[in-house]
């Protein structure tokens, strides 16, 4: 299954327009502006849908012409925006669109529907199972309200091939019985909501940390989740603490936090997402730092350092000693020049530090410097876009950019920069997320 998650945030998003907090001005920062938490399944199914999620797929890239299911979780306005049932009767779709949820959920959405669209309500109730489409659909409990017991649940979902997740958006701890539910089920991915940090005295129908990781342990001790379960805190609010320190909690309880935008790919028995970020800045830009701050919310990260060891260079030594300062014990490095190999066969997010270091050295090796064509670096790049293409985890570059400076004095300066221009660009073609940093600023460019 491929997963967008058109948002990661609460109810007000993260940052809060309205507010000037710590944690709010970090994520603004940082440039991390969640909206409203939904998802799209596979281009077919929706999970969720408040009033910020069919703009956000457009964003992402996606339509939502596709979509022939919607489950919803419950009423609140964060995740049901009815009018988008409205704004779909506009357009000849062609087919029906299948609407799961609650029963008071759906009564909000009746008088949304144009008078010939092709709408079908399926009231469910937690212990439901149906098949919708190509997916088995198991409902299960909430411990959330809008106006009574029972009026929002939780959605276990399961693909033709096996491959399991679970949509557990809102809810606060569950009672020791309801984890029976789930036992040995074995997710391979849990999109789990996490509100409040430490403020959980403001709800006991939503989850703050400690909150949040009662329930990955109650699910680990049933087989819920397994070592391979990729866990996904979404529903983010500005009572958590800034991203660095959120993503270092997480990662205890086995988890990470969730970005707007992400693609996450759901498979049977083992860990992959394919969410890719190139980040570009000038030197000294903070580009490498900011980086490292999109990686901090996994669990573990391998550093592929590009720029290898240079024997009887201090300064450089220097610069790579604070680098390693900066990154947390859980990471590993790794020091290299065969990025394409890396990306195929990674198992653990990635972060590729840096593009250029990487072109210098495939320059270096193919002896273009000593007048060499450079064809054999074209196809080094190609090989390089394949394996971007298709890395199966994660992963983060950095580049250099080099291209608003003035022209270089020397034909290999020259050459540097239009190659490296040209490898930015395809890089970028084929990325998720695109951040150029400019003085310590992320400027968010896709």
């Amino acid at each position: 299954m491929e997963v967008v998650l058109l948002g990661t945030g609460a109810a007000d998003g993260w940052p809060n327009p309205f507010c000037r907090c710590p944690s709010c001005l970090d994520a603004e920062r940082r440039g991390e502006i969640r909206g409203q938490t939904a998802a799209l399944v596979d281009d077919v199914l929706m999970l969720d849908c408040g009033p910020e999620a069919p703009r956000a797929a457009v964003r992402a890239g996606r339509t939502l012409a596709g979509v022939r299911h919607l489950l919803l979780t419950h009423s609140h306005a964060d995740h049901l925006g009815p009018q988008v049932l409205l704004f779909r009767s506009w357009i000849e779709t062609g087919h029906e669109l299948e609407v799961i949820g609650p029963v008071d959920a759906l009564d909000v959405c009746r008088p949304w529907v144009g008078p010939d669209d092709p709408v079908r309500f399926v009231p469910v109730t937690a212990g439901d199972r149906l098949a919708v489409g190509e997916y088995d659909i198991r409902v299960l409990p909430a411990r959330h309200r809008v106006f009574r017991d029972g009026d929002a649940v939780l959605y276990d979902l399961a693909d033709a091939h096996g491959s399991r997740l679970l949509w557990a958006c809102d809810t606060g701890v569950w009672p020791a019985e309801w984890f029976d539910g789930v036992r040995d089920a074995g997710y391979d991915a849990v999109f789990l909501e996490e509100t409040f940090g430490d403020r959980s005295d403001l709800s006991d129908g939503h989850l703050g940390l400690p909150e949040f990781a009662a329930m990955v342990d109650g699910m680990r001790d049933v087989g819920a989740i397994a070592d391979t379960t990729d866990v996904v805190a979404v529903h983010l609010g500005h009572h958590n603490p800034v991203m660095a320190e959120l993503g270092e909690r997480l990662r205890k309880c086995g988890a990470r936090a969730g970005c707007d935008g992400e693609v996450v790919h759901v498979c049977r028995g083992r860990r992959v997402g394919g969410h890719r970020t190139l980040v570009l800045g000038g030197v000294r830009s903070g580009k490498s730092r900011h980086a490292e701050e999109l990686c901090s919310k996994f669990p573990s990260v391998t550093y592929v350092a590009t720029g290898g060891v240079r024997e009887g260079d201090a300064e450089w030594a220097q610069r790579v000693a604070l680098h390693r300062e900066r990154r947390p014990d859980s990471w590993a490095t790794l020091e290299t020049v065969d990025v394409a190999e890396v990306l195929r066969s990674a198992t653990a997010p990635l972060l590729v530090d840096c593009l250029g270091t990487w072109l210098t050295a495939r320059l270096d090796l193919h002896g273009v410097w000593d007048g060499a064509d450079v064809a054999a670096v074209d196809a080094d790049i190609e090989e390089l876009i394949g394996a971007w293409q298709a890395c199966a985890v994660p992963v983060v570059a950095v580049t250099n950019e080099v291209g608003s400076g003035v022209v270089p004095a020397t034909a290999s300066g020259r050459l540097f920069r239009d190659l490296l221009g040209r490898l930015n660009t395809r890089v970028a073609e084929v990325s998720d997320a695109v951040t150029l940093v400019v003085a310590g600023i992320p400027v968010s460019l896709r």
